[in-house]
C-alpha cells in the first residue's frame, strides 16, 4: 500500500508547495552521468526547476564531488571487489553505509524532500524509513527484478542456502515495495509484478520506459577507422554479466567465420562488466582475436560512431525468468541509430522492437546466424528495418513522453504545481554536455531518402563511402 507523511511533517510539505521540491537521487549499479536513463532523469527533473542531487559510486577517475548541469553528483569509493554471498553482503554494507554517510551531507548541503532509489540493491528502503521521520519521501525506481536474476544466473534455488538467499531477496523487495510512496517501473511486465507480487495499488505504478532521447542518439557520418575495413560489421552494447549472455556474440562470429567462411564480418562489443575478461580469453580460445573488437567502457561519441558503422545491432539475451520480462536498452539504442538487429525472441525484447527487428528462438544458434546472414544479403530488408526502427522509436519509445510521466510522478507526490511555461515548451531535452561535440561528425538527414541511402551505403564505409 502507498505511505503518506504524517501530520508533523506537514508544515514541510507547506514549504513544498511554495518552491521545487528537491530530489536525492541513490544509484549504486553504476556511477552518473554514466547510467544513462538515471541522467535522463536527472535532467528532466532540473528542466522542470526541481534541485536534484544523486549519491552513486565513483568511475574510474571521477572526482568525489561534480556539479553538472545544476546536478550536485556525489561519489564514494565502490566496495572492494569479492566474491561468493560474502562478497554480495560486503558490497550491500559497503554501499548502503557510504551512502547513508553521503545522505546526511547532501541534506546538510543542498536538502531533500523526495529519495529516489534505483535498484538493484533492494536496501535503501530502510534509509527511506529512517528520513520519513523528517518527512522525506520515497520513490522506488525498479531498474530489474532480483528474485528473477538470481534465478536467472544460479537456476531454481535447491540447497538450503540458496532458498535462503532466494526468500531473503524476495523480503528485501517486498520491503521496498511496502516503503515506497511510488513505483516507477520501467515496462508493463515489471509493473504487473509491483501489483501481484509487491500488492501495489495500480494508481501508485507508473511505467517510465528508458527511451533513448532520439535528438541526441541519430546517425552520424562515421570516420571509416571505426568500420575497421570490415566487409561486415556486427555490433553489441550493453553490459557483460552472466545473465547478458554476451558470449553468444562470440559463438555467432565464430559460425559465421570459421563454420560458413564468411571472413569479412568483424564484431564490435562495446561495454564492461563481470565477464569482459573471460569473454576475452574466450575469444582468443575461438581464434576470434581478429575479428572482435572489445572496447570496454566508452563515451555516446564513440558509441555513435561504431553504431551509424554497424550493418546489424546483436542481442544476445537468452529467454531467462529475467530476460524474458526485461527491457534492453540496448535494442531501443539500435533503432535510435536505425540499425537492424537480430535478438533472441524475449516477451519485451518484442514489445520494443515491434516488427523493426528479427526475432529467433532462444538458444538457437543456427538460426540466428542464418538471420544475420540473410540482413548482410539483403540490403534492401536492412533498409527499410532500418527505417522502420527509427520511426518507432522516434514516435513510440523517445525518452521525451517517459520524461512527461516521470515528472508527473514527483509533481503528484509532492503536490507540486508544474510550471505551465516550462510544461507549454517541456524542454526535457538533454543539455549540450551530453551532445556531440559541434566539431564532431554530421548528424545524417533523417528523412527517409537521405538515411534510408546512408543505411544502404553502411557496407561500404570501409572504402570511404560518406
Amino acid at each position: 500500500m502507498s505511505k503518506t507523511i504524517g501530520a508533523s511533517s506537514a508544515s514541510t510539505m507547506e514549504v513544498t508547495r511554495m518552491r521545487h521540491p528537491r530530489v536525492l537521487i541513490i544509484v549504486q549499479n553504476l556511477p552518473v552521468p554514466l547510467d544513462r536513463r538515471v541522467w535522463l532523469e536527472c535532467q528532466a527533473l532540473t528542466a522542470q526547476g526541481y534541485s536534484v542531487s544523486v549519491i552513486c559510486p565513483k568511475g574510474p577517475g571521477d572526482p568525489r564531488f561534480a556539479i553538472i548541469d545544476g546536478v550536485g553528483i556525489y561519489k564514494y569509493r565502490p566496495a572492494p571487489d569479492a566474491k561468493g554471498v560474502a562478497g554480495f553482503v560486503v558490497e550491500f554494507v559497503w554501499s548502503w553505509v557510504r551512502t547513508a554517510l553521503l545522505s546526511l551531507r547532501v541534506r546538510r548541503e543542498r536538502g531533500f524532500d523526495v529519495i529516489q532509489a534505483c535498484n538493484p540493491p533492494d536496501t535503501y528502503w530502510l534509509l527511506a524509513r529512517l528520513w520519513r521521520a523528517r518527512g522525506v519521501r520515497f520513490v522506488f525506481d525498479q531498474h530489474d527484478l532480483n528474485p528473477e536474476l538470481f534465478v536467472s544466473r544460479f537456476g531454481t534455488p535447491q540447497s538450503l542456502g540458496q532458498r535462503i538467499q532466494y526468500r531473503g531477496l524476495l523480503w528485501l523487495e517486498r520491503m521496498t515495495y511496502r516503503t515506497a510512496d511510488r513505483v516507477i517501473s520501467t515496462n508493463a511486465s515489471y509493473k504487473k509484478v509491483a501489483e501481484t507480487r509487491g500488492g501495489r495499488n495500480p494508481a501508485t505504478v507508473t511505467i517510465v520506459r528508458s527511451g533513448p532521447d532520439t535528438t541526441v542518439m541519430r546517425p552520424v557520418y562515421p570516420d571509416p577507422e571505426f568500420r575497421a575495413g570490415a566487409e561486415h560489421l556486427l555490433v553489441y552494447l550493453g553490459i557483460m554479466g552472466p545473465q547478458d549472455n554476451v558470449e553468444v556474440v562470440l559463438d555467432l562470429v565464430q559460425e559465421l567465420v570459421h563454420r560458413r567462411g564468411r571472413t569479412g564480418v568483424r564484431a564490435v562489443v562495446m561495454g564492461f562488466g563481470d565477464c569482459l575478461e573471460e569473454l576475452k580469453v574466450r575469444s582468443s580460445e575461438l581464434a576470434l582475436d581478429e575479428y572482435v573488437l572489445f572496447t570496454g567502457r566508452v563515451g555516446l561519441a564513440t558509441i555513435a560512431q561504431y553504431l551509424s558503422a554497424a550493418d546489424i545491432g546483436i542481442g544476445p539475451d537468452e529467454k531467462s525468468p529475467l530476460n524474458d520480462v526485461s527491457t534492453m536498452n540496448k535494442t531501443m539504442e539500435y533503432m535510435a541509430y536505425a540499425l537492424p538487429s537480430v535478438s533472441f525472441d524475449l516477451i519485451e525484447t518484442r514489445m520494443s522492437g515491434g516488427d523493426a527487428a528479427l526475432y529467433i528462438p532462444s538458444g538457437d544458434l543456427a538460426a540466428f546466424a542464418d538471420a544475420v546472414e540473410s540482413l548482410l544479403d539483403d540490403e534492401q530488408r536492412r533498409v527499410s528495418l532500418g527505417l522502420a526502427a527509427r520511426d518507432r522509436v522516434t514516435t513510440e519509445l523517445d525518452w521525451r513522453a517517459q520524461a512527461q510521466a516521470y515528472v508527473g510522478v514527483f509533481d503528484d507526490l509532492t503536490e507540486n504545481a508544474p510550471d505551465e511555461e516550462r510544461r507549454a515548451n517541456w524542454p526535457f531535452r538533454p543539455r549540450p554536455t551530453a551532445q556531440l561535440a559541434e566539431d564532431g561528425p554530421r548528424f545524417v538527414g533523417l528523412d527517409h531518402g537521405e538515411l534510408g541511402s546512408f543505411i544502404a551505403a553502411r557496407a561500404r564505409l570501409g572504402d570511404g563511402v560518406g
